[in-house]
Parts: C-alpha cells; structure tokens; sequence
C-alpha cells in the first residue's frame, strides 16, 4: 500500500496516531531518527492503543540509511508548507512514499530543495493558521492517496 514518512517527530502522540492510520489503511510507518521520543514511550502506545504492536514499522538510523534503502523506482512526496502544488493535484501510486517533518520545524530545506518538484500542500484558507497538527495532516494525505487508488 502506501509508505507513511516521519522524519525526526518530536511528540510521541502524533507517532502513535499516525501508526493506528497506518495500520488502518495497510500502510507501512517510517521513522527515521533521531526522535524526539522513545517508541516504548506510554505515549505513543497510548495514541496507538493496542495496536502499536500490529503497525508495519520500519525506524532508520538517519535519513542516509533510509534513502540509501529506497526502491530504485521509489516515489516520494514531501509536505510542506512551503510548497505550491496542493495534494489533490498529485496522482498517487501504490506503493509512494509520504513525507512528513518534524512538528517544530517541518522537513528541512536542504531535503524540499533536493525534490522540488515533489513538494506538496495542504491547502489551508489564508491568514487561519500557518500549519496543521501533523497527524491530521498524515491522515488528510493518506486518505486523499487511498481514494485515488480506491484502495476501501
């Protein structure tokens, strides 16, 4: 299915949420480190409630180690604020990678300037709020990828 991208979350809440969506939708959870947390954290099985356990989860030493590991026709989509192409406009395929930064500071610049041309959106009304609690944004992607390939 699709590939669930957390690169360096900080609250374990978040995490935890966003493993129950993978797990709701079949989907695989990244976590590439450093976290911001430990993943035996109460917390995060907590959000997880008992499913923590049954989360596909793979955790990379560092974003090296991930890339370096990513399928050679690997397609990824990083989410951003700072991006001009809204989600929807995106046609996604099985199997893509969704990029998600840190809740303090969201994906690095050296990271969106390397995929520019994969950098997508939330569209959000302006002057509301300059960004989304990143496990709703995890789950607006996700489920907007999962319509496109009528996955339910």
């Amino acid at each position: 299915m699709f590939n669930i991208v957390m690169v360096h979350p900080e609250i374990p809440h978040n995490t935890g949420a966003a493993g129950r969506l993978a797990l709701a939708t079949g989907a695989t959870l990244h976590l590439v480190k450093p976290l911001g947390f430990s993943i035996d954290e109460k917390a995060v099985r907590r959000s997880g409630l008992d499913y923590w356990k049954d989360v596909d989860l793979k955790v990379w030493e560092s974003w090296d180690e991930f890339e370096q590991a990513l399928p050679e026709d690997a397609r990824m989509f990083l989410l951003t604020t700072k991006a001009t192409k809204a989600h929807w406009d995106m046609e996604y395929r099985k199997g893509d990678y969704l990029l998600f930064g840190r809740e303090t500071k969201g994906l690095g610049d050296e990271l969106i300037s390397k995929y520019p041309e994969n950098a997508l959106r939330i569209p959000m009304v302006e002057g509301g709020t300059r960004s989304l609690n990143l496990a709703t944004a995890v789950s607006i992607v996700l489920y907007e990828a999962c319509r496109q390939v009528n996955e339910f």
